[in-house]
Protein backbone atom coordinates (compact mmCIF):
# COMPACT_ATOMS: atom_id res chain seq x y z
CA UNK A 1 0.00 0.00 0.00
CA UNK A 2 1.51 3.24 -0.92
CA UNK A 3 1.91 6.22 1.35
CA UNK A 4 -0.93 8.32 0.66
CA UNK A 5 -2.83 5.09 0.59
CA UNK A 6 -2.24 4.24 4.40
CA UNK A 7 -5.30 5.04 6.73
CA UNK A 8 -4.72 7.57 8.94
CA UNK A 9 -5.90 7.00 12.31
CA UNK A 10 -6.54 10.13 15.01
CA UNK A 11 -7.67 10.76 18.75
CA UNK A 12 -10.65 13.54 19.14
CA UNK A 13 -10.49 14.57 21.85
CA UNK A 14 -13.38 15.44 24.85
CA UNK A 15 -13.73 18.78 26.93
CA UNK A 16 -14.86 20.31 29.79
CA UNK A 17 -15.91 23.80 30.94
CA UNK A 18 -14.19 25.12 33.89
CA UNK A 19 -16.63 27.85 33.22
CA UNK A 20 -19.45 28.95 31.41
CA UNK A 21 -20.84 32.16 31.66
CA UNK A 22 -23.94 33.67 29.67
CA UNK A 23 -23.63 37.31 29.31
CA UNK A 24 -26.99 38.26 27.76
CA UNK A 25 -29.30 37.24 24.65
CA UNK A 26 -28.01 38.77 21.15
CA UNK A 27 -29.97 39.92 18.11
CA UNK A 28 -29.73 37.26 16.30
CA UNK A 29 -31.47 34.67 18.53
CA UNK A 30 -28.22 33.49 20.17
CA UNK A 31 -26.64 34.21 23.75
CA UNK A 32 -23.57 35.82 24.08
CA UNK A 33 -21.25 33.14 26.36
CA UNK A 34 -17.88 33.52 27.70
CA UNK A 35 -16.04 29.76 28.54
CA UNK A 36 -12.63 28.28 29.59
CA UNK A 37 -12.62 25.09 28.16
CA UNK A 38 -10.31 22.75 28.38
CA UNK A 39 -9.54 19.45 26.55
CA UNK A 40 -8.89 16.21 28.64
CA UNK A 41 -7.58 13.00 27.63
CA UNK A 42 -11.11 11.03 27.07
CA UNK A 43 -11.28 10.40 23.52
CA UNK A 44 -13.11 9.10 20.39
CA UNK A 45 -10.91 7.37 17.35
CA UNK A 46 -11.34 7.96 13.83
CA UNK A 47 -9.88 5.99 10.87
CA UNK A 48 -9.42 7.91 7.59
CA UNK A 49 -9.01 5.95 4.24
CA UNK A 50 -9.86 6.57 0.74
CA UNK A 51 -12.57 5.93 -0.91
CA UNK A 52 -14.75 6.48 -4.12
CA UNK A 53 -17.83 8.29 -1.71
CA UNK A 54 -18.27 9.52 1.82
CA UNK A 55 -18.64 6.83 4.13
CA UNK A 56 -19.10 7.04 7.85
CA UNK A 57 -19.08 3.58 10.25
CA UNK A 58 -19.48 3.20 13.94
CA UNK A 59 -20.02 0.73 16.66
CA UNK A 60 -23.39 2.70 17.53
CA UNK A 61 -25.52 2.65 14.68
CA UNK A 62 -27.58 5.97 15.39
CA UNK A 63 -24.67 7.91 14.74
CA UNK A 64 -24.31 6.43 10.76
CA UNK A 65 -26.18 9.24 9.68
CA UNK A 66 -26.23 12.50 7.59
CA UNK A 67 -26.86 14.65 10.55
CA UNK A 68 -23.34 13.60 12.39
CA UNK A 69 -21.12 16.28 12.89
CA UNK A 70 -18.20 13.72 11.34
CA UNK A 71 -20.46 13.55 8.00
CA UNK A 72 -21.61 17.34 8.00
CA UNK A 73 -18.15 18.16 8.40
CA UNK A 74 -17.01 15.77 5.15
CA UNK A 75 -19.25 17.07 2.70
CA UNK A 76 -18.07 20.63 3.65
CA UNK A 77 -14.52 19.94 3.24
CA UNK A 78 -15.42 18.04 0.24
CA UNK A 79 -17.04 21.05 -1.46
CA UNK A 80 -13.44 22.77 -0.97
CA UNK A 81 -11.71 20.04 -2.72
CA UNK A 82 -10.25 20.82 -6.50
CA UNK A 83 -11.98 17.07 -7.09
CA UNK A 84 -14.43 15.12 -6.46
CA UNK A 85 -12.74 13.04 -3.62
CA UNK A 86 -14.64 10.50 -1.21
CA UNK A 87 -13.37 8.82 1.95
CA UNK A 88 -14.06 5.71 4.48
CA UNK A 89 -14.27 7.28 7.86
CA UNK A 90 -14.57 4.88 11.19
CA UNK A 91 -15.51 6.25 14.71
CA UNK A 92 -14.85 4.24 17.36
CA UNK A 93 -16.17 6.24 20.47
CA UNK A 94 -14.84 6.58 24.15
CA UNK A 95 -16.97 10.15 24.73
CA UNK A 96 -20.20 9.36 25.60
CA UNK A 97 -22.87 10.53 23.68
CA UNK A 98 -24.97 13.91 24.32
CA UNK A 99 -22.96 14.03 27.45
CA UNK A 100 -21.83 17.76 27.33
CA UNK A 101 -18.17 16.79 26.40
CA UNK A 102 -17.68 17.45 23.03
CA UNK A 103 -17.25 14.24 21.38
CA UNK A 104 -19.69 15.23 18.05
CA UNK A 105 -17.58 18.83 17.28
CA UNK A 106 -14.33 17.35 18.18
CA UNK A 107 -14.41 14.48 15.60
CA UNK A 108 -15.87 17.47 13.66
CA UNK A 109 -12.86 19.13 13.77
CA UNK A 110 -10.49 16.25 13.30
CA UNK A 111 -12.02 15.79 9.90
CA UNK A 112 -11.58 18.51 9.00
CA UNK A 113 -7.92 18.54 9.87
CA UNK A 114 -7.44 15.26 8.05
CA UNK A 115 -9.34 15.64 5.16
CA UNK A 116 -7.39 19.13 4.72
CA UNK A 117 -4.37 17.44 4.57
CA UNK A 118 -5.43 14.30 2.80
CA UNK A 119 -7.31 16.04 0.20
CA UNK A 120 -4.23 18.49 -0.48
CA UNK A 121 -6.85 21.67 0.44
CA UNK A 122 -3.79 23.38 2.34
CA UNK A 123 -6.98 25.96 3.94
CA UNK A 124 -5.03 28.18 7.01
CA UNK A 125 -5.92 27.37 10.00
CA UNK A 126 -7.86 30.70 10.59
CA UNK A 127 -9.90 29.81 7.82
CA UNK A 128 -10.48 26.22 9.10
CA UNK A 129 -11.91 27.79 12.28
CA UNK A 130 -14.22 30.06 10.34
CA UNK A 131 -15.50 27.14 8.52
CA UNK A 132 -15.58 24.85 11.72
CA UNK A 133 -18.40 27.64 13.61
CA UNK A 134 -20.81 26.70 10.37
CA UNK A 135 -20.95 23.33 12.04
CA UNK A 136 -21.17 23.89 15.49
CA UNK A 137 -20.20 26.46 18.72
CA UNK A 138 -17.67 24.25 20.02
CA UNK A 139 -15.98 22.72 16.88
CA UNK A 140 -13.52 25.97 16.42
CA UNK A 141 -11.96 25.29 20.07
CA UNK A 142 -11.15 21.64 19.18
CA UNK A 143 -9.26 22.65 15.97
CA UNK A 144 -7.32 24.76 17.97
CA UNK A 145 -3.41 24.79 19.18
CA UNK A 146 -4.05 24.85 22.76
CA UNK A 147 -5.91 22.58 24.98
CA UNK A 148 -7.08 25.26 27.22
CA UNK A 149 -8.79 28.53 25.50
CA UNK A 150 -10.92 31.54 26.81
CA UNK A 151 -14.29 31.14 24.19
CA UNK A 152 -16.56 33.73 23.35
CA UNK A 153 -19.37 34.80 20.97
CA UNK A 154 -21.43 32.10 20.98
CA UNK A 155 -18.40 29.97 21.38
CA UNK A 156 -16.51 30.30 18.16
CA UNK A 157 -14.44 32.62 18.79
CA UNK A 158 -11.55 31.22 20.68
CA UNK A 159 -8.14 32.65 22.14
CA UNK A 160 -5.90 30.58 23.52
CA UNK A 161 -4.80 30.50 26.84
CA UNK A 162 -1.47 28.94 28.61
CA UNK A 163 -1.60 25.05 29.02
CA UNK A 164 -3.55 23.94 32.37
CA UNK A 165 -1.14 22.10 34.71
CA UNK A 166 -2.17 18.39 34.52
CA UNK A 167 -5.27 17.54 36.66
CA UNK A 168 -7.21 14.55 37.22
CA UNK A 169 -10.57 14.72 36.02
CA UNK A 170 -13.36 12.10 36.96
CA UNK A 171 -16.76 12.26 34.76
CA UNK A 172 -20.00 11.06 36.07
CA UNK A 173 -22.58 10.61 33.05
CA UNK A 174 -25.92 9.84 34.31
CA UNK A 175 -28.11 7.80 32.35
CA UNK A 176 -30.36 10.73 31.29
CA UNK A 177 -30.99 11.52 26.84
CA UNK A 178 -33.03 14.53 26.49
CA UNK A 179 -34.12 16.16 22.99
CA UNK A 180 -32.62 19.05 22.39
CA UNK A 181 -30.78 19.11 25.78
CA UNK A 182 -28.52 22.60 24.51
CA UNK A 183 -31.44 24.97 23.52
CA UNK A 184 -33.71 23.38 26.05
CA UNK A 185 -31.10 24.37 28.73
CA UNK A 186 -31.27 28.07 27.44
CA UNK A 187 -34.61 28.16 27.17
CA UNK A 188 -34.46 28.12 30.77
CA UNK A 189 -32.15 31.15 31.12
CA UNK A 190 -33.41 34.83 32.21
CA UNK A 191 -31.52 37.98 32.74
CA UNK A 192 -31.17 37.38 36.44
CA UNK A 193 -28.97 34.18 35.33
CA UNK A 194 -26.42 36.50 32.83
CA UNK A 195 -23.47 37.85 34.57
CA UNK A 196 -20.28 39.99 33.91
CA UNK A 197 -17.21 37.70 33.04
CA UNK A 198 -16.02 37.61 36.22
CA UNK A 199 -15.65 33.79 36.72
CA UNK A 200 -13.55 33.49 33.53
CA UNK A 201 -11.64 36.76 33.69
CA UNK A 202 -10.56 34.88 37.41
CA UNK A 203 -9.73 31.65 36.37
CA UNK A 204 -8.16 33.18 33.06
CA UNK A 205 -5.79 35.06 35.74
CA UNK A 206 -5.20 31.97 37.61
CA UNK A 207 -4.43 29.55 34.70
CA UNK A 208 -1.80 32.52 33.65
CA UNK A 209 -0.08 32.24 36.45
CA UNK A 210 -0.03 28.68 36.62
CA UNK A 211 -1.87 28.38 39.68
CA UNK A 212 -3.85 24.74 40.58
CA UNK A 213 -7.40 24.94 39.41
CA UNK A 214 -9.60 23.34 41.99
CA UNK A 215 -13.45 22.54 41.25
CA UNK A 216 -14.32 25.13 43.77
CA UNK A 217 -13.21 27.62 41.39
CA UNK A 218 -15.14 26.15 38.49
CA UNK A 219 -18.58 27.69 37.20
CA UNK A 220 -21.47 26.70 35.45
CA UNK A 221 -24.28 28.99 34.22
CA UNK A 222 -26.95 25.85 33.79
CA UNK A 223 -25.44 23.89 37.23
CA UNK A 224 -28.46 25.64 39.13
CA UNK A 225 -31.16 25.25 36.57
CA UNK A 226 -29.78 21.04 35.42
CA UNK A 227 -32.61 19.95 38.16
CA UNK A 228 -35.53 21.57 36.13
CA UNK A 229 -34.22 19.75 33.14
CA UNK A 230 -32.43 16.34 34.10
CA UNK A 231 -35.15 15.16 36.58
CA UNK A 232 -33.09 13.26 39.09
CA UNK A 233 -29.55 14.37 38.44
CA UNK A 234 -29.69 15.75 42.13
CA UNK A 235 -29.22 12.47 43.13
CA UNK A 236 -26.71 11.61 40.99
CA UNK A 237 -25.05 14.77 42.26
CA UNK A 238 -25.48 13.72 45.86
CA UNK A 239 -23.98 10.24 44.87
CA UNK A 240 -21.24 11.93 43.27
CA UNK A 241 -20.48 13.64 46.76
CA UNK A 242 -21.05 10.15 48.75
CA UNK A 243 -18.07 8.79 46.58
CA UNK A 244 -15.85 11.24 47.48
CA UNK A 245 -15.57 14.23 45.51
CA UNK A 246 -14.99 17.89 47.09
CA UNK A 247 -17.64 19.37 44.96
CA UNK A 248 -19.39 18.79 41.72
CA UNK A 249 -19.96 20.89 38.13
CA UNK A 250 -21.67 20.36 35.14
CA UNK A 251 -19.94 19.87 32.01
CA UNK A 252 -21.12 21.99 29.26
CA UNK A 253 -24.72 21.88 29.00
CA UNK A 254 -24.52 18.41 31.04
CA UNK A 255 -26.04 16.01 31.77
CA UNK A 256 -22.37 14.37 32.74
CA UNK A 257 -21.27 16.02 35.76
CA UNK A 258 -17.24 16.17 37.00
CA UNK A 259 -14.56 17.25 39.60
CA UNK A 260 -11.11 17.83 39.34
CA UNK A 261 -8.89 15.65 42.15
CA UNK A 262 -5.83 16.08 43.79
CA UNK A 263 -4.22 13.20 42.07
CA UNK A 264 -4.53 9.54 40.07
CA UNK A 265 -4.93 7.59 42.66
CA UNK A 266 -7.70 9.84 44.31
CA UNK A 267 -9.53 10.10 41.00
CA UNK A 268 -9.39 6.24 40.73
CA UNK A 269 -10.44 5.37 44.08
CA UNK A 270 -13.54 7.80 43.08
CA UNK A 271 -14.24 6.05 40.23
CA UNK A 272 -14.02 3.01 41.72
CA UNK A 273 -16.55 3.85 44.31
CA UNK A 274 -19.24 5.07 41.49
CA UNK A 275 -18.55 1.85 39.38
CA UNK A 276 -19.40 -0.30 42.16
CA UNK A 277 -22.91 1.86 42.64
CA UNK A 278 -23.50 0.81 39.46
CA UNK A 279 -23.04 4.08 37.58
CA UNK A 280 -21.10 5.18 34.43
CA UNK A 281 -17.69 6.91 35.57
CA UNK A 282 -14.68 7.93 33.50
CA UNK A 283 -11.10 9.09 34.78
CA UNK A 284 -8.92 10.97 32.44
CA UNK A 285 -6.75 14.04 32.41
CA UNK A 286 -6.35 17.60 31.36
CA UNK A 287 -4.18 18.02 28.51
Amino acid sequence: MSPEKKPIARKACAKINLTFEVLGKRGDGYHEVLSIMQAISLCDVLVFEPHEQIRLACEVPELVSPTNLVYKAARLMQGLAQENRGVSISLTKGIPLASGLGGGSSDAAVTMQVLNEMWNINISQGRLAELAGQLGSDVPFFLGNSPTALATGRGEKVETLPSLAKTWVVLLRPPMDMVNKTRGMYGLLNPSHFTDGRHAERMAGLIEQGKRITTSLCYNVFDDLSSAFFGGIEDYRSRFLAAGAGEVRLAGAGPTLFTLVDGRAAGEEICRRLKKDGMEAYLAETI
